[in-house]
């Protein structure tokens, strides 16, 4: 009974550490007319200010994941929090556009230390069955953090005070980062004291870490293609909706939130790979959903759409790490290199797509990309039967 406590208390310190790092990824978003407009730049120039932390992200998470396979988490974890925080300082008070990229850059470099060093910590120290739930926590966080970067950026403070925004986002990671360190368990053991054998190619060419990997590609594929061409769409004819209205569409980011300690608790029901079915076909049922040209239909797609993708990424999530016990920080790495190199290649293809064949062009594309998590959860599931 005394257990219910302390694993309450563990989702409340990742949901805040993950929700402050997301935060910090997305602030300059919405203010990118307002950097472009003070710094004189192009629109391209402007939007370094978000690609240069993606861009860190990539390079740093196979090191970092390799660092977590070796060494004690939470020291990493209070590193990474003291230099994401010093650069987003720097971020504020950069009196040029390369200084403010390099200062982003910085911070990208360092996110892993914050996130894919947290869930391989996480591994580690959680029983299988309540690893699920917690790593639902860590979605919501990836979720409220988007969120609240934006609304912070261009809604809660004046776009022209963007400065103030990186402030604020610094002093949270601060307080969050503290708050992690100091009440974050003790690993059992060093992790020094005890290498892990497994390499990065033992993680990598594993059929069935790979399947997951290409779940998280997949996902992010259809996710990142839908609310990146959705304001073309809805701009267009028949509806020709206005920025605020487009923009009050992104709420339904809130799904997220709820879905990912519920998808985390029907894994641990269903099964893995059950819920990764099911979530695909939502997600499928949203994106046919949008091509129902009524704003209702639009609004309810996206709710779909969202349900559908974070049931997907928290299974996926629990399933990767209920199959690794040797070298969890390459694996989750890995994860999110797919995840995120799942999300730029939609962004891309579904472009070529809209300006050849529209919205049904990306819902096509979509749908296809679709068949991976569909298609992985179905082999869990006759795996787990078999």
């Amino acid at each position: 009974m005394a257990s219910a406590d302390p694993l309450s208390r563990l989702q409340w310190l990742v949901f805040a550490l993950v929700g402050a790092v997301f935060t910090t990824v997305y602030i300059p978003q919405p203010v990118l007319p307002v950097l472009r407009q003070q710094f004189g730049v192009g629109e391209g120039a402007a939007s370094l200010t978000v690609s240069a932390v993606v861009l860190g992200i990539a390079l740093a998470n196979l090191p970092f994941g390799a660092l977590a396979d070796r060494w004690p988490i939470r020291p990493i974890l209070l590193t990474g929090g003291l230099v994401v925080s010093a650069a987003g300082l720097a971020s504020a008070l950069a009196p040029t556009l390369p200084l403010l990229v390099a200062a982003r850059f910085v911070q990208g470099l360092f996110i892993p230390a914050l996130t894919t060093c947290l869930v391989a910590y996480l591994a580690r120290v959680m029983p299988a069955e309540r690893l699920n739930v917690v790593m639902g926590s860590y979605v919501s966080a990836t979720v409220v953090g988007g969120l609240s970067g934006r609304l912070i950026g261009g809604f809660l403070l004046p776009a022209a005070h963007w400065r103030w925004a990186f402030l604020v986002a610094t002093a949270l990671l601060l307080a969050a980062t503290s708050a992690a360190h100091a009440g974050l368990p003790r690993e059992a053991e060093p992790s020094h004291a005890r290498p892990e054998s497994a390499r990065f190619r033992d993680v990598l060419f594993r059929h069935d870490l790979l399947r997951v990997y290409g779940v998280a590609a997949g996902a992010f594929f259809v996710f990142s293609s839908v609310f990146n061409y959705l304001p073309f769409y809805l701009h267009g004819a028949p509806f020709h909706w206005s920025t605020r209205a487009v923009t009050l569409l992104y709420l339904s980011y809130v799904m997220g939130i709820v879905m990912g300690p519920l998808a985390g608790k029907l894994s641990n029901h269903v099964g893995n790979g059950v819920a990764m079915v099911m979530g695909a076909m939502v997600l499928g049922a949203g994106l046919a959903l949008t091509l129902v040209p009524t704003g209702w239909a639009i609004a309810l797609a996206l709710a779909l759409v969202c349900t559908g993708f974070f049931t997907v990424h928290a299974a996926a999530a629990g399933a990767l790490n209920r199959k690794v016990q040797a070298g969890r920080g390459r694996a989750n790495a890995f994860y999110v290199l797919f995840y995120y190199l799942g999300g730029a290649l939609g962004i891309t293809l579904s472009g070529h797509a809209y300006q050849r064949a529209g919205w049904h062009g990306v819902v096509t594309l979509a749908g296809l990309a679709l068949l991976v998590p569909l298609g992985t959860g179905l082999m869990e599931v006759r795996h787990r039967s078999g």
